[in-house]
This record gives structure tokens, sequence and C-alpha cells, in this order.
């Protein structure tokens, strides 16, 4: 059944970019100095979860690496690697200037520094989950680095401040906006069957089953994806010559059950400490919830920082933020999927 795994995956990048004209080709115009060999303005992509922008950006500066010989491009995901140090090294090591460093007495001084040396090809560092990071001065400094040009992904724009200083603020508050919308349930039926047709045989699911999906997902190519390939890979282990509505209704949970397992699971410490005592009292007040959280840790965030972290847990369907902000309580969405097998 299944042709090409490949194509099932949230991370699989395609050819064409389906429902995003208007997006590519505004990113395509910031990044056009490249082509001359002078550095692009840094970029914002915003956007809720699952509207392509990490989709797009590695696109984009994939084809402009074939069409221009001397350009790199480097993506990082600062979900995963939001401390200073762990950002840079990963930029570095995809320059292969990792070699000598060691990750536990290195400097993050020596980071800068080979950066600020680098002088191979003009490279586009994508930074994915930007506001993630905890010290966003980094962006400062690759800012003032004219061998980068950077792309910045982020939910929206305020968290990405969140914390930033001045400095940062007037630099990213001129800079160039790509602004992303929900998919429509008709255009996450085609993103599904273009996949489809690159990754499965023929007819194994049909396009009603592909919009009982995009109606689950509710405009998330990231969720509708997760439930195609959740389908797809229980019926192939079951031997099943074409994927049943009965495997498309198991699958929405169950899909959403393990995405949501992932995300918890790729929470920073900080958000994990929360979204423990979240989960522990089932319902909490944001005040209760500071006091238990600073309890608990060593070197509690900011006030302000707890509530971007809580903010960024519901835009990805890890806590659920009920109420008003005089009322406001939080709850773990775990509770919603049920007992789903996964």
């Amino acid at each position: 059944m299944i042709t090409d795994a490949r194509v099932l995956r949230t991370g699989f990048v395609p050819h064409e970019v389906e429902h995003r004209d208007a997006e590519v080709t505004h990113l395509t115009e910031i990044l056009a100095p490249l082509t001359d060999g002078d550095p692009a303005d840094t970029t914002l992509l915003l956007g809720p979860s699952g509207v392509g922008k990490t989709c797009l950006a590695k696109h984009t500066a994939q084809k402009l690496r074939q069409e221009v010989l001397d350009v790199e491009y480097q993506y990082v995901n600062c979900w995963q690697n939001f401390s200073e140090f762990r950002t840079l090294y990963r930029i570095l090591e995809g320059l292969g200037k990792t070699i000598d460093i060691h990750r536990q007495s290195t400097p993050r001084d020596e980071l800068f520094e080979r950066l600020r040396t680098y002088d191979g090809p003009p490279c586009v560092v994508i930074l994915d989950e930007a506001d993630q990071l905890e010290d966003k001065n980094l962006l400062y400094h690759l800012h003032e680095l004219p061998q980068f040009s950077m792309l910045l992904i982020a939910n929206r724009e305020q968290e990405l401040f969140a914390s930033a200083d001045e400095r940062l603020t007037s630099r990213l508050t001129g800079c160039e906006r790509v602004r992303f919308d929900r998919y429509a349930p008709d255009e996450l039926v085609s993103i599904m069957d273009a996949r489809v047709r690159a990754g499965l045989e023929d007819d194994v699911i049909s396009r009603e089953q592909l919009r009982r999906v995009a109606d689950a997902a509710a405009g998330d190519a990231r969720v509708a994806l997760s439930i195609l390939r959740t389908a797809a890979r229980q019926a192939h282990r079951n031997y099943e010559p074409e994927i049943t509505d009965e495997i498309v209704d198991a699958s929405i949970p169950r899909a959403r059950a393990e995405r949501h397992q992932k995300d918890v699971e790729t929470l920073k410490p900080h958000q994990r400490t929360l979204y423990e005592i979240i989960e522990e009292h089932g319902e909490i007040s944001p005040s209760d919830l500071y006091e238990e959280y600073k309890s608990r840790m060593d070197d509690p965030k900011t006030d302000r920082t707890v509530r971007n972290y809580l903010s960024k847990m519901d835009q990805y369907d890890v806590i659920e933020a009920e109420g008003t902000s005089r009322d406001r309580t939080y709850r773990a969405v775990s509770e919603s999927f049920g007992n789903v097998d996964i």
C-alpha cells in the first residue's frame, strides 16, 4: 500500500508548495538579493501551527540553492535547540565548523567568533519556533552578521518579541513579514491528495475520506498529515487492500494522541514542569500555577515569561486556557483524547 513513506512525513518538503503561491512569491522576492551575493532582509514568517511556514521556508531556500551555486542554508528547530549554545552549535555543525568544539567547555564567545569569521557562501539561517529561544540576544547578534540572512518562524509576533531588549526590537520592527492563515478544508484535501498520489498505491483512499480527515484537522496540515500517515500505517499493518472508513475513524483520535505525546515530550524543562502541575491539578488558576511552579524550580522564570510559555503550549494544544484574563484557568488537553491505544 505504501510506495514512498517519505512523502507522508510531516517534515517532507514537496517540489511544489500548494495553496501558498503568494507567500512563495513574497519570500522569493525577499531572498532575491542573495542571487547577486548581497544579504537579504531578516524575515518573520508568522501564523498558527500547521499552516506551511516551515515547509515554505525550506522549499524556498532549497530552490534558491538549486538556482545559485554559492548559497547555503541551515535549519534549526529552536523548540528542541532552545539554548543559545545549542542553536549556535547547530548552525556551525551544518557549516562543518564544529570538529574541535567541546559541548561542555567551549565558550559561547568562541561560537560567535566562528560565525563572525565565516567566509563561505552567503547563508540563509532558518530558525523555526524562534520564540522558544531562551536568550533573544542571539537574534540581535546574528542580525548584525552580513553573511547570514535570517528567516524567523513563529506563531505570533508578540511572543517573538517578548523578553527581547530594545536593540533587537528596533532591528526587527521594520523587517519583512510573511503571514499565513489556516488552510481551508478543500486546500487540506488537495495537499493530502498530492501526498497520496506520491506515496500510496492507486485508489486506496477516497476523496470523501480525505475530506473527513480535513474536517477533523481544522485547518492544520500537521494534524491532517498525521491522521493520513496513521491510517496508511494501520491499513498496511492489517494487510488491507484499502483504507477503510473504520480505519480513518480510529486514526483521528490516535494520530492526535500521538501528536500530543510528541509535543509534550519536546517541552522545555520549565514548560514541562508547568504541564505536570496543570495535569496533576486537573484545572488551575494562573496565580496558583505560578506559585506552585516557583516552589518546584530552583531558577523560576518571571511571571511574564511563564505567561508566554503557557500561550505557546495553548497554541499547540498541549494545554487549554479557558475564561478571560481575570477568571482564566488552565487544564491539560490530554484528557480530551480519552483512552487511545497508541
